[in-house]
């Protein structure tokens, strides 16, 4: 059933609001513990941060819990790419390193992974994964195994269209959510009742539960990111990270080598740390990559890309790559939500209605896992 909802069915056991990877996650949670539920969206798709991102699942370089939610989540990703008929790549990570620094965060996080995890490679190996003409100055790198790929401009509306045809299930699309309580739902489009309702709408969590986004300090965190043609047809397998990633994922960042890394990062590269890049990319099922990104946080986001700001991403990849410019197809701006206190939020903001948001760049890698948690806490 994929249709807009009818005046005359408007009770389910679970109602999300969002049709993002968290809110999708949170259905399929219910509609496999045999429950009836209802998404309803602003949007007539999903348009935010889930098709906006590098379609990514970072699972090996998180530790604690984000890690055990990753790979969870891996599990699923696996599953209903199978189910829905998307594409969905176990083609792990390749993280390079140029500089004796970078190799040592790497070789610290081998030494404490399992066997065949995280697997160090030559400058020649590392080079290879890249292409004849990749950066010389390359010195080693390692493939990460657990790591997954989706395209997410395909992945978010395949899962939502698979949903729509289970039994149970409803979509009301165009839909705004205007607060809920004793079991009732109010909208844009009149009211729905559910025993639960789980509030997934990222970061505009201050729309909805002002109180909430200002206990957690829930900002917007914006980034710049493009679409470009890969050079002479290069076919790249796994995502690609560098050495700004490292200071941004906790497996790479907690290790005793990080340090090092970022004083050097920031001696040397000092218009990547300016920014708040990620220097990493990877390959669509059509061949374009996706490379970005850059950082900029606060409540309110103007909408405006700095071109110096695309220009320091891009003139870094290329770098990599070994060519000397790159195509641009498209260029954007996601918006997530960031959190200095904790990377998701799960609360109840009424009897009946828990808020479920991740509160960090790892909402393609961790959603599918959170959701198990969410329904953990009813």
């Amino acid at each position: 059933m994929n249709s807009q909802r009818s005046s005359e069915v408007r009770a389910s056991d679970v109602l999300v609001v969002g049709a993002g990877i968290a809110g999708l996650s949170h259905a399929i949670a219910a509609v496999e513990r045999g429950l009836s539920v209802t998404v309803i969206d602003r949007d007539a798709r999903a348009v935010g941060a889930s098709i906006r991102n590098f379609g990514h699942a970072c699972v090996t370089a998180q530790t604690g819990e984000l890690y055990e939610l990753a790979q969870v989540a891996r599990e699923k990703w696996l599953r209903y790419g199978a189910l829905a008929g998307f594409f969905h790549a176990e083609s792990g990570a390749l993280a390079i390193a140029r500089t004796a620094a970078e190799s040592a965060v790497l070789d610290e996080l081998s030494a404490s992974r399992d066997t065949g995890q995280v697997r160090l490679l030559t400058a020649a190996e590392a080079r290879g994964q890249l292409g004849a003409t990749s950066d010389p100055t390359i010195v080693g790198g390692a493939l990460l195994r657990d790591d997954l790929r989706v395209d997410p401009r395909e992945a978010v509306g395949a899962l939502a269209a698979w949903l729509s045809d289970q039994p149970g299930v409803e979509f009301s699309w165009r839909t705004g959510y205007l607060g809920a309580s004793d079991g009732v739902v109010h909208t844009s489009r009149g009211d729905f009742r559910a025993a639960r309702t789980i509030v997934c709408v990222g970061h505009d969590l201050d729309l909805v539960a002002p109180a909430l986004a200002e206990r957690y300090q829930v900002e917007r965190c914006a980034l710049q990111m493009a679409r470009v043609e890969a050079p002479d047809g290069l076919t790249i397998s796994p995502a690609v990270l560098t050495g700004t990633s490292m200071l941004r994922y906790p497996a790479f960042a907690e290790t005793d080598a990080a340090a090092a890394l970022r004083a050097e990062m920031a001696a040397r590269h000092p218009e990547l740390v300016d920014i708040v890049a990620n220097v990493m990319f990877t390959q669509r099922p059509d061949g374009t990559l996706i490379v970005g990104d850059s950082h900029r946080y606060g409540v309110t986001q103007d909408p405006f890309l700095a071109e110096s700001t695309s220009s320091t991403l891009l003139d870094a990849i290329a770098q990599i790559l070994g060519v000397a410019e790159l195509r641009v197809v498209e260029r954007w701006q996601g918006v997530y939500a960031s959190s200095p206190q904790q990377p998701f939020v799960i609360a109840e903001l009424a009897p009946g209605v828990t808020a479920a948001i991740v509160t960090s760049g790892v909402g393609m890698t961790i959603s599918l896992g959170l959701a198990e948690k969410t329904f953990g806490t009813f």
